[in-house]
């Protein structure tokens, strides 16, 4: 994947949109790719007389929908080839999203989440707290979406701790131990948002703990939160008044794209990079919808080789509020998520515990 090492060389993985031509390049190549590789691929697109060979910018690249992931394994390698395999929650229909993985793809998401974590933190490895449960791991063969979250995140940590017993329980001593270990230190926290709010905010309310040394990359689970009435800002001043935690970062991603997830600035922006964008269609007709104007979220990932999920429709809302103007100063483009369909299910890679 020549086109996707120069990126990978790049210290500045957010610019203009002077890259798109680059980018065109590599999805139209994952989309021939994959037509000719994916027999339930190709036949969506002869169904709907799209021919890869006539696509000439970004909003011309063909989608498919979120949830076919579910209802088939859909992969352009052969059976040999299968590295390892993804699962999203399917939390409401208990029909997970399969995501089917060879060891290119894995290897390139790994360095990707890299490069994307690394202009956050600045850092290359840090000591870790897990806020989660080592029990997620328990399937050695498939993994949950947060399993995989979990797993892609600790590619960071030169020592890591997971904050829950098999239980659920938080491990108080152990927690102590290791911030007191790494004061000087600055930590890094990864978890998921509903797990955070539930198993962890709502459980140590009460507790004396300063997590000022650390930095939070969390995400998911936002629609069990939201019902609750607790927004972004709300949970991060919660956190920051409880625990003097002011570095929080939320980021935007599934497991159908792992890897080229969309990170938030200081302005509370989601963030496209080289290896990734993001387009918003009409709810309705699904045509492309300008700037500052809200629709569906369709996303694109440089990643997928595996499988075609390169461009994908999901069951979000979203607007695009601005091009190379954010006034955090990254450049390119910047959007936020509005929330789910009204009609779409109900799914997140955090609130599956229960």
């Amino acid at each position: 994947m020549i086109i996707l090492d120069k990126f990978l060389k790049k210290k500045n993985i957010y610019q203009s949109n002077l890259t798109n031509s680059i980018k065109l390049k590599k999805l139209k190549f994952l989309t021939n790719f994959h037509y000719s590789k994916c027999r339930e691929y190709k036949k969506i697109l002869d169904s709907e007389l799209i021919n890869p060979e006539t696509i000439n910018s970004i909003s011309q690249l063909p989608y498919l929908p979120a949830d076919l992931f579910k209802r088939y394994n859909i992969k352009s390698i052969p059976k040999k080839k299968i590295y390892k395999t993804l699962k999203s929650s399917g939390t409401s229909s208990q029909i997970p999203s399969k995501i089917i993985l060879d060891r290119e793809t894995s290897n390139l998401q790994s360095k990707v989440l890299i490069k994307i974590v690394k202009s956050l933190t600045k850092k290359d490895r840090m000591p870790m707290i897990i806020i989660d449960t080592p029990n997620i791991f328990k399937n050695k063969e498939s993994y949950s979406a947060r399993a995989a979250g979990v797993l892609g995140f600790s590619i960071f940590s030169k020592e890591k701790l997971f904050m829950f017993d098999n239980n659920m329980n938080i491990d108080f001593k152990n927690l102590k131990i290791f911030l007191n270990k790494y004061k000087n230190e600055t930590i890094l926290l990864f978890g998921f948002t509903y797990i955070i709010w539930k198993f962890f905010f709502k459980k140590i309310a009460k507790t004396n703990i300063d997590l000022s040394k650390c930095i939070l990359i969390h995400g998911g689970g936002w629609k069990k939160i939201k019902e609750e009435k607790i927004s972004n800002s709300d949970f991060k001043n919660k956190l920051n008044k409880k625990f003097n935690l002011k570095k929080i970062f939320n980021y935007y991603g599934m497991v159908e794209q792992t890897g080229s997830i969309f990170v938030e600035c200081n302005e509370g922006y989601f963030h496209t990079s080289l290896f990734n964008d993001i387009i918003i269609r009409d709810v309705a007709t699904l045509k492309i919808k300008d700037i500052k104007k809200p629709g569906v979220v369709q996303t694109l990932s440089l990643l997928p080789i595996s499988y075609p999920g390169h461009s994908i429709l999901t069951e979000d809302l979203g607007i695009i509020k601005g091009l190379d103007n954010c006034k955090c100063g990254v450049k390119g483009k910047y959007f936020e998520i509005l929330g789910r369909l009204e009609k779409a299910e109900i799914r997140g890679c955090s609130d599956t515990y229960e």
